[in-house]
């Protein structure tokens, strides 16, 4: 995996192309690690992507093959991988944008469904694939797709494994869209933009509260939202944003 900062946006890269940037519980672990260095006062976004014509083939079957163990082994080593990296994704304080370049599938599939944005070029697959090596959807992949796709499609890829294109993706809501790759990166340039002309810091609150709501009943939430703008409302952001809007100018954040 290589990384670098352009701008202000992070760029992680899986960069195993032989392997179709498939996942060890290393390279897991080492994206966590990425995801939960993420800052808001450095970053305003981090784009994922694959090297080569993968995004991800999911886990590394070879990996898999020479694990050796019991249960409580194999849940120790899920919990601080590819949980980890579920949690980190699910926590992170900067938006996660997937550049889909290629197949996603498995563990690739759920880093997707982890991101808040996600283009995919044309030709992109994906597939919720555990099922094929006898697994069940891990690395968030449980929790989001019911919540992105609905339970019946969820179920439908779960239980399949079929392989859906990039505009079916779209269809179904597990990418926001199939683009040319000539025009992928210009829909990533202006999204990018609009997400540095708003201060990260409050977009990383306002992931909090989204996330943070999703298995909450209607009055937790609405108790847990009102926390959370509270401690919005006490940020120089804020300020701010209310500073320009009653002086007739743009913030600056």
């Amino acid at each position: 995996m290589h990384t670098e900062t352009v701008d202000g946006v992070r760029h992680i890269t899986f960069d195993r192309p032989e392997a179709k940037n498939a996942f060890t519980p290393d390279l897991a672990a080492a994206l966590a690690d990425e995801i939960e260095a993420l800052d808001p006062e450095t970053h305003d976004a981090a784009v994922l992507t694959g090297e080569g014509d993968a995004f991800s083939a999911g886990g590394d079957l070879e990996a898999m093959a020479d694990r050796e163990g019991d249960v409580r082994d194999y849940y120790d080593t899920v919990e601080e991988t590819f949980g980890r990296l579920a949690e980190a994704a699910m926590e992170s304080r900067v938006p996660l944008v997937a550049r889909v370049n290629g197949d996603a599938i498995g563990a690739g599939l759920a880093v997707v469904a982890l991101c808040d944005f996600a283009y995919a070029v044309p030709d992109a697959r994906f597939s919720c694939a555990f099922v094929r090596v006898g697994l069940v959807p891990d690395t968030g992949g449980s929790f989001l797709l019911p919540r992105l796709v609905g339970l019946r499609d969820a179920k439908r890829l779960a239980f399949t494994a079929e392989f859906v294109d990039a505009g079916d993706a779209a269809d179904l809501g597990l990418v926001n869209e199939a683009l040319p790759e000539s025009d992928l990166d210009a829909a990533l340039d202006d999204l990018l933009d609009t997400l540095r002309a708003h201060p990260t810091r409050t977009i990383g609150m306002i992931r909090q509260a989204l996330h943070d709501n999703l298995g909450r009943e209607f009055g937790d939430a609405i108790d847990h939202e009102t926390l959370v703008q509270s401690h919005a409302q006490d940020t120089a952001e804020h300020e701010e944003g209310v500073a320009a809007f009653l002086e007739g100018r743009e913030p600056e954040f």
